[in-house]
């Protein structure tokens, strides 16, 4: 296991938030299930969202390593495609003129919970792909490569 001593704070940050929206997305999963609201296809759809989450899970582990793949993998296919996932459909709604004041003013407790776990799932995606990619993590993915190179290459001169 990696000595968190040598995680810079930007990583275990990035680690965080990404527990962070893994947690709101099974929150969210958990909460249109257990209302009703998931449909005919939810055993489906559950499943598609518990093999995410874990692929996501094992990403985070790899990329607090240090490993670069990871990173990749995460601020792409979550950063990128997840995030699209999220906001396409509100974000189209907004633009054909729908009202947010009316949708908050008609909601029930479980639209303004899913609502507000949405909120914090989007903004941790957005906050972990922010600190993958300080200077600071920069430097870390770049000298646990080069550490990984050595080991290598020590290995085989063995």
């Amino acid at each position: 296991m990696e000595n968190i001593e040598r995680i810079p704070a930007p990583v275990r940050r990035a680690r965080t938030m990404w527990a962070v929206a893994i947690g709101a997305g099974i929150f969210e999963t958990v909460l249109v299930v257990a209302s009703g609201q998931a449909g005919a296809g939810a055993a489906a759809g559950v499943a598609v969202r518990v093999a995410v989450f874990a692929a996501a899970a094992l990403a985070v582990a790899q990329m607090a390593a240090g490993r670069q793949w990871a990173r990749v993998a995460l601020a792409v296919g979550l950063g990128v495609f997840g995030l699209l996932s999220l906001v396409a459909d509100p974000l189209l709604w907004l633009a054909e003129g729908g009202s947010p004041l009316a949708v908050i003013r008609e909601s029930g407790p479980v639209d303004l919970l899913f609502g507000a776990s949405r909120a914090v799932h989007v903004t941790a995606v957005l906050a972990a792909c922010a600190l993958m990619f300080q200077p600071a993590a920069n430097r870390y993915f770049r000298t646990r490569r080069a550490a990984r190179r050595r080991e290598t290459v020590g290995t085989y001169a063995r």
